[in-house]
């Protein structure tokens, strides 16, 4: 079995939702950017243009997309990532910062049986596929 690369928890999946309600459909992009970039950032869907240079890590909280640049990709390969919530504001653009929490990005190493799954399974799709 593939495991996922990308996960959401039910915290996070609240907010996504009320962001839902408000905003419309969303995406996630997690650069590898210095302070803000470093964070996963939550935009209306096709706000943020994503290419050739970004990959699909999969969807959380049913269809919203996440994005993470492929260089950022390439340090995090064997990882899975989990979008989380806590209090606080972020600075940026990201739809959440007004509502006095942020996204942020937990993470555990994958065991080798599941990297072993993913190389399996190929290559994730980029933005340009």
């Amino acid at each position: 079995m593939v495991p996922p690369r990308i996960l959401a928890t039910d915290a996070a999946v609240a907010v996504i939702d009320e962001l839902r309600d408000r905003h419309g459909a969303l995406m996630f992009h997690q650069s590898g950017g210095c302070c803000d970039g470093s964070a996963p950032m939550c935009y209306p869907a096709g706000e943020f243009r994503v290419g050739g240079q970004d990959v699909l890590l999969g969807h959380v909280a049913g269809d919203v997309p996440v994005w993470i640049g492929a260089a950022q990709f390439e340090y995090w390969r064997h990882t899975q990532v989990t979008i989380d919530v806590v209090p606080g504001r972020g600075a940026g653009f990201s739809l959440e910062g007004p509502t006095g929490r942020r996204f942020i990005i937990r993470s555990r190493v994958f065991s080798d049986a599941e990297v072993d799954a993913l190389d399996a399974a190929g290559p994730p799709p980029r933005g340009g596929d």
